[in-house]
Order: structure tokens, then sequence, then C-alpha cells
């Protein structure tokens, strides 16, 4: 079923109305949607299955049929702290770790960090929703500014994980074996292009990050963000 994300003010009793001019646009010009037609809404706390009532120039109306809790999002939450990456590299990350059920991803500035940002590019969160609706998600992944690693609040996480290709043996599932309780708050970081320098390897720690490996092979820096998201949400499950 087509999906959109409408925020929460555009929903009032039993009535969706669709203002986005892009979304507008898509659902009438590419899917044809026209009156009695079904559609899936979601707002970042519930689902909505509805029925297109009126399809004008610049609105569609629809009216709930039935309203869900989120059942897509997994309990704990596991935020990603990322190392920021050339566009399209960054683009494709957000996208995947969005379709496996990331809460939150952290933009984070390195010494070995190329791109120079100062603010979070309006783009990106247009990458998540579009991931959000084909994924059939309901929860919007934050995203946040860009921080320094010394920005980063750790001491708020049950558990914060660094892949580095120079540790030896352990795994995240050594890792998760050895922990007296589920943690029900993740951290995972992933360096830039380049990977971290040794001084912030020590910084991490000293921060209590359990430094992990991925294998004896070398993975960029958005193929390791993709894989440890995903063997987390799929461990913790």
């Amino acid at each position: 079923m087509i999906s959109v994300f409408v925020e929460k003010e555009n929903i009032s009793e039993n009535i969706v109305e669709i203002t986005e001019k892009a979304d507008v646009n898509h659902l009438k010009n590419v899917f044809r949607m026209k009156e009695g037609d079904k559609l899936r809404v979601v707002d970042g706390e519930y689902e909505y299955f509805c029925t297109v009532v009126t399809v004008e120039k610049k609105e569609i109306i629809a009216e709930i049929n039935e309203k869900n809790s989120d059942e897509y999002s997994s309990a704990r939450k596991i935020d990603a702290a990322l190392g920021i990456l050339k566009n399209d590299k960054m683009d494709l990350v957000i996208q995947k770790l969005t379709e496996i059920g990331v809460n939150k991803i952290i933009p984070t500035i390195t010494k070995r960090t190329i791109v120079k940002l100062k603010d979070k590019k309006d783009k990106w969160d247009t990458v998540s929703k579009e991931a959000l609706k084909q994924c059939q998600g309901v929860k919007l992944v934050e995203i946040s500014e860009p921080v320094k690693l010394s920005e980063i609040d750790y001491s708020q996480y049950d558990l914060v994980l660094l892949p580095y290709e120079c540790a030896e043996n352990t795994r995240i599932k050594d890792v998760l074996e050895k922990t007296v309780k589920t943690p029900e708050k993740i951290l995972y970081l992933i360096g830039p292009e380049g990977g971290f320098s040794e001084d912030e390897v020590a910084y991490l720690q000293e921060n209590n990050a359990e430094v992990i490996t991925l294998g004896k092979r070398i993975l960029r820096a958005e193929t390791a963000a993709i894989v440890v998201g995903g063997i987390l949400i799929n461990d913790l499950e």
C-alpha cells in the first residue's frame, strides 16, 4: 500500500490533510490517486489506513478508517554516530539505517573528516522520510546537527561500540553475551573515510567504548555503518 508521512497537525479526528507539495504531486501524477483509493499515512507515532475523499490541486484529503500504534520500531534504542561522508555515501547510509530501524543518526566531525559542515543538510531528512515510506516504518529517524566526538554524551548509553580495524578477536556477539543485562540504549561509532585516529580511539575507550572487530576484511565506512546496525537490530529483537 502507498505510504505517506504527514505532520501531526495535519491530522484531526478522522481526517488527514496531505499538503506537502512533493507528496501531493507524487500521489496525483505518479500513483494517479483518486477518490475512493486506499492510502497508508504515518505521523511518527501512529499509522493510519485511510480512504481518499478529495484530490485537489494543492492538497489531498483522506478519511481515517483505522488507527494503529507503532509495531515496527524496536523497543531498544540504537543510535549511530557517523563520521560525515561524501554526499552520495552519506545519503546511502541514512537511507539504509532508516530502513533497518536505527533510532538516531549523529553526524560526527572527526580529525579525518573530509566534508566540512556546520549544519546538517535538509536533504538528509528528505532521504530518511522517503526511506520510511518504502520500508513501511512509522517513526522518523532523528538526525542531529553535526557534533564533535567530545560533544556526545556517552553516559546516557548502556553500551558503546567502536568497530576498529586494529581490533583483534572481540565481536559484537561476544560483547552482547557478556553483558549481564540486555542494553536498552546503544551507541555505535563509525569513522569517516580514513577511520578514527589513534588519539580518538583512546578517547572513546576512556569513555567506555568497547572496541570490536567486524572480521578480517576492511569495510568501507558506509558498509560498516549498515552492517553494525543490522547485526544489532537483529540480535536484540
